[in-house]
């Protein structure tokens, strides 16, 4: 009982940062191009997989800002979608090349399902007539995403394994 009561505990923390480092920097967090630094946080199911569902929390709360009810769903979607994809691979092992990996995850999703929600909300449902459009906002979010992950992401996620509180408390949620 310990274990899951520490895993909803870490979920939860990692949402409500999430969802405050997103609303915080609002400016770079939002729109076709975006720097959301708060994904880097999407490093953490590698290790506790349980965070995945406090991720998508904490992007649903922050994706409320924008009132689009496709990226509300949608985007947060992709994050657990995402989530889930690194939590598996986390299961592997934790070498560079895996760690690498589980950071392609958020890229990835969010590169295919938010550059259509953007599209989507500036050309209307018709995505695949608007294809170039598409490609490019894809393109400018997975872009930004890559950047985070490999600027913060990556770096924390092979830092945090080497801290003995960070190790014990993820051996803990075992």
């Amino acid at each position: 009982m310990k274990n899951k009561t520490r895993v909803l505990c870490a979920a939860a923390v990692i949402g409500a940062a999430y969802a405050v480092m997103t609303i915080a920097l609002a400016p770079i967090s939002y729109g076709a191009v975006q720097f959301r630094v708060s994904e880097a946080l999407c490093i953490m199911p590698l290790f506790i997989p349980g965070t995945a569902w406090g991720l998508a929390t904490g992007c649903v709360l922050a994706n409320l800002l924008t009132g689009n009810i496709f990226d509300i769903i949608f985007g947060s979607l992709a994050t657990l979608a995402a989530a889930f994809c690194t939590a598996a691979i986390g299961r592997r092992g934790s070498t560079r090349l895996i760690t690498l990996a589980g950071c392609m995850m958020p890229v990835v999703f969010n590169a295919v399902v938010v550059g259509a929600v953007i599209t989507q909300a500036y050309n209307g449902m018709d995505i695949f007539s608007h294809l170039g459009v598409f490609t490019l906002n894809a393109a400018q979010v997975g872009l930004g995403e890559l950047g985070v992950m490999l600027l913060i992401g990556y770096p924390l996620a092979r830092f945090l394994p080497r801290q003995a509180f960070f190790s014990d408390f993820v051996e803990k949620c075992k």
